[in-house]
């Protein structure tokens, strides 16, 4: 007998006294299974059974049959799934069970697809068919798999909830029923997933995250709105993200390998890139905008509808009521822009000759005197700047619709961040 037999009967969702499989006795893995009930006069259910004269139900030679077809769609799996009846078709009842009978069990799969499997059954004594049914079942995800060790006991998983492979879930953890969690994801003690929420592979949340829960805007009403993130991102202790309005567009996104560390905040419908860095305790309202590989430091906020460009950064305590330009030091309550991310930029990977048309790009941003129209043009003219990144950079201002962070600070500032 396989050894994944073995387990399958471990696991299977059934224990005295209504455990009806004794032992499997062939078996060709997803194809057919052959199992043995041992029919004895002490069965439970014979006490009420016609007493003096007990026959086995016929109800209950369709519940064998059921046990038997589980174990045959998921003795393979390394999951634990498992399976309900969801409908009985062309069941006959040719002869009946007794005491001391052993009954043959015999079920071949016919079809599966999706939640939804088929499987034809047969209960032998001797050579006589006593039972014969086809079967309907409703496959449920490996979302109740507490025996392995994946899922802790005490967490509250809804039925529905779809949990990818290798993912482990810790104490008192509570997973709603339009959850959907990627593969060798790790959700930690306390944490609560809701909402349609679907969350990538390899991504972890810490102790009392809240992910997926209702938007904080007066003018929800409880439609059905999305959350989706990517793989790879890092959730710390106390994180909330909120999933979208209809207003809003109805989706708040967050893309792969982003960090957000203690009590950072993400509002509904924002939309945030990849390999971003949230500080503990960074906010955005709703509706923003923050592009791949920005940094919002601590304690900073950001208001509704702005943008944060690609590699920006925002500097602690920080507060943004514009939009926050791409590849500069933005910084202050209320924020400035204190000039090119040099060493950041640096950091990630730029050429010295990159950097220096970035340089000179906001040279006539920052200190030409000209107004921004006309050094839009001065750039977009000028032959050494041509390259995708500043045209970027001048797409984000023509582009922004609540004006964007160009205002530099006084001299005393600007020496006293540069210490």
């Amino acid at each position: 007998m396989s050894p994944n037999i073995h387990k399958a009967l471990d696991r299977l969702h059934y224990r005295y006294p209504s455990l009806l499989v004794d032992a499997v006795t062939e078996h060709e893995p997803g194809r057919r299974l052959v199992a043995v009930k041992n029919v004895t006069v002490n069965e439970d259910f014979f006490q009420g059974h016609f007493p003096g004269t007990p026959v086995m139900p016929g109800v209950l030679m369709i519940e064998t049959l059921t046990q038997v077809a589980t174990l045959l769609l998921f003795s393979g799996e390394t999951g634990e799934g498992g399976a309900y009846l969801r409908a009985v078709e062309n069941a006959k009842f040719r002869r009946q069970v007794v005491p001391g009978d052993s009954v043959r069990l015999e079920v071949e799969l016919a079809r599966r697809r999706g939640p939804v499997a088929r499987a034809r059954g047969l209960a032998y004594v001797g050579e006589h068919i006593v039972a014969e049914a086809d079967l309907v079942l409703g496959l449920a995800p490996p979302a109740a798999d507490a025996a392995s060790g994946r899922i802790h006991p005490t967490a509250i998983i809804a039925p529905g909830a779809e949990i990818g492979e290798g993912t482990a879930i810790g104490p008192y953890v509570t997973i709603g029923p339009n959850v959907k969690l990627g593969r060798d994801c790790v959700i930690e003690s306390g944490a609560v997933i809701e909402g349609w929420t679907e969350i990538g592979d390899g991504t972890r949340v810490f102790p009392y995250a809240s992910i997926g829960l209702i938007p904080q805007d007066l003018k929800f009403k409880g439609e059905e709105t999305r959350l989706k993130i990517g793989a790879r991102n890092l959730f710390r202790e106390f994180v909330t993200i909120h999933r979208g309005t209809a207003g809003g567009g109805g989706v708040t996104t967050i893309g792969d390998d982003n960090v957000f560390m203690a009590y950072a905040h993400v509002a509904h419908d924002c939309h945030v890139g990849n390999h971003t860095i949230f500080g503990n305790g960074a906010t955005l309202g709703g509706h923003v905008s923050v592009e791949d590989y920005a940094t919002i430091s601590a304690f900073s906020g950001i208001h509704q509808f702005c943008r944060v460009g690609r590699y920006a950064f925002i500097g602690g305590f920080s507060v943004v009521t514009k939009d926050a330009l791409p590849y500069a030091k933005t910084v202050g309550n209320r924020a400035r822009i204190y000039g090119l991310n040099t060493i950041g930029l640096a950091r990630r990977g730029f050429s010295a000759e990159l950097l220096q048309k970035l340089k000179k790009t906001y040279r006539y941003l920052l200190t030409s005197k000209l107004n921004t129209s006309r050094a839009l043009e001065k750039i977009e003219r000028d032959p050494a700047l041509r390259c995708p990144e500043v045209q970027y950079l001048v797409d984000f201002i023509r582009q922004s619709r609540r004006g964007v962070i160009l205002r530099r600070p006084v001299r005393k500032l600007e020496e006293m961040v540069e210490d």
